[in-house]
């Protein structure tokens, strides 16, 4: 039988190198709902109360808001409780991951942490609640961590035992069944000039449709495509990803259009160590979404929880009114709008394997509790210098109760610049519900799409 999930586990427990875990049994899934949450966090406050306890989360938008509206901010009269700047970071270091301490080294006085009132604000529909029990008692991981098994529609694994449990939470995590939006990516230069590139992004989650069955969605995960708008000079892009399960047994589709060529191509490389496009090489393809994609060039190991500083409930970030040149600064975002918050989180470390060339040997993962959420991450070089520290901004969405993020950016602290995504600029409030089907998906309607 696992051992309890507590705070500040002391045990290191290592990600799998062979065969599949068993699963919890269900005297330990009824825990799921009472002293847990239904998707596994400690249910309860922390000693000190400066977390509170888990009441069901942000369930009920604000009064006035409206559905086809940008989420507006349900706190506003919060105020920050204090401010970790470079001069007082030695008061909350046992707070802070490393990652945010070198940043409020590296920029401090510019680069500071207002930290806000924690809430808890995570909620998920109750049939995913549902879901999540029942992963509890099937889900196993395949052989080596490639994949799971007997799960559907979220995390599989709510009662974690292991780093790469952890991981695949994260990677197969709840966000909606569907959903459409616009937001411009930026990589600005060491001044702070910048040129966004505006994408419509289209996603279908195969795996979290009700009534889906694992053996039904043919080893997807999601189904994603993007559409360049602007600038002119990369409008016309598409691009195409099949989102796989298993993806050593049947790796990831991905597919591009490019307008100058008007020709879909399919691109194999879109996965591992390969830069993001329209990242300026600041950000690796298996950074988006934090993490992604198949877990097999790293050895995962759960360090255990701790209580950190992470950002959360960022609706100052996506304000309707909120411009790029609002948030775009030199070296980092425009930390006024950031709001950060005392919660625990799982800590994940995953170390490349021999035989490898990915261009991270060493990175650190900071797994929300509440929502299985990669809130920040520090990736190390082949000599152990910190090289990157990236941080996702998420806030809970009204239409479809989903925690999920608004924003995201990767800093490289050797070239003092960053990556971020997630900009507004007056764009449409994200829709949960734009009634695609998985055959809009295909390469064929990607390339008729591309000719009209």
């Amino acid at each position: 039988m696992r051992s309890p999930i507590v705070a500040g586990v002391a045990a290191v427990l290592l990600g799998l190198s062979g065969q599949a875990l068993s699963k919890v049994t269900a005297a330990e899934a009824q825990r799921l709902g009472a002293d847990l949450t239904p998707v596994g966090a400690e249910r309860g406050a922390n000693a000190s109360g400066t977390i509170p306890e888990w009441t069901g989360g942000l369930t009920q938008p604000p009064a006035g808001w409206r559905k086809g509206q940008v989420e507006a901010n349900p706190f506003p009269q919060d105020e920050a409780l204090f401010v970790i700047t470079a001069d007082n970071l030695d008061l909350y270091r046992d707070r802070l991951s490393d990652g945010h301490i070198a940043m409020l080294e590296k920029y401090g006085p510019d680069f500071f942490m207002p930290v806000y009132r924690t809430r808890r604000t995570a909620a998920f529909p109750e049939h995913v609640y549902g879901k999540s029990r029942e992963n509890a008692v099937t889900a196993e991981l395949l052989d080596n961590g490639n994949g799971v098994r007997n799960t559907i529609m979220t995390s599989p694994f709510p009662i974690p035992a292991n780093g790469l449990e952890v991981i695949w939470n994260h990677i197969l995590r709840y966000r909606g069944e569907e959903i459409r939006f616009r937001s411009s990516s930026a990589t600005p230069q060491v001044d702070g000039s910048f040129n966004p590139v505006v994408n419509d992004y289209s996603y279908f989650f195969a795996y979290s449709q009700k009534g889906a069955e694992l053996a039904e969605i043919d080893n997807k995960i999601f189904y994603l495509k993007t559409d360049t708008i602007a600038p002119s000079s990369l409008a016309g892009t598409i691009t195409l990803v099949h989102e796989t399960l298993d993806q050593v047994r049947s790796p990831r589709l991905a597919w591009r259009y490019d307008a100058g060529s008007r020709r879909l191509r399919r691109s194999p490389n879109l996965a591992y160590e390969t830069d993001l496009p329209n990242s300026s090489s600041l950000r690796s393809v298996d950074q988006k979404d934090m993490y992604n994609g198949a877990p097999n060039q790293y050895d995962w190991e759960l360090k255990g929880k701790r209580e950190l500083f992470v950002p959360y409930n960022a609706y100052k970030l996506h304000g309707p009114t909120v411009k790029p040149e609002d948030v775009i600064r030199a070296g980092h975002i425009n930390q006024e709008l950031a709001r950060y918050e005392l919660h625990r989180v799982w800590v994940v470390e995953a170390r490349r394997r021999t035989g490898i060339g990915h261009i991270y040997d060493r990175r650190v993962f900071y797994v929300d509790e509440d929502s299985w959420q990669i809130l920040a991450s520090e990736e190390y070089d082949a000599e152990g210098n910190l090289w990157r520290v990236s941080e996702a901004h998420n806030i809970s969405y009204y239409s479809e109760p989903v925690f999920w993020t608004t924003m995201e950016m990767t800093y490289d602290l050797k070239a003092a610049r960053y990556y971020v995504d997630g900009l507004d600029d007056g764009f449409p409030a994200y829709d949960f519900n734009p009634g695609f089907r998985d055959s809009e998906f295909t390469a064929s309607s990607a390339r008729r799409a591309a000719r009209r």
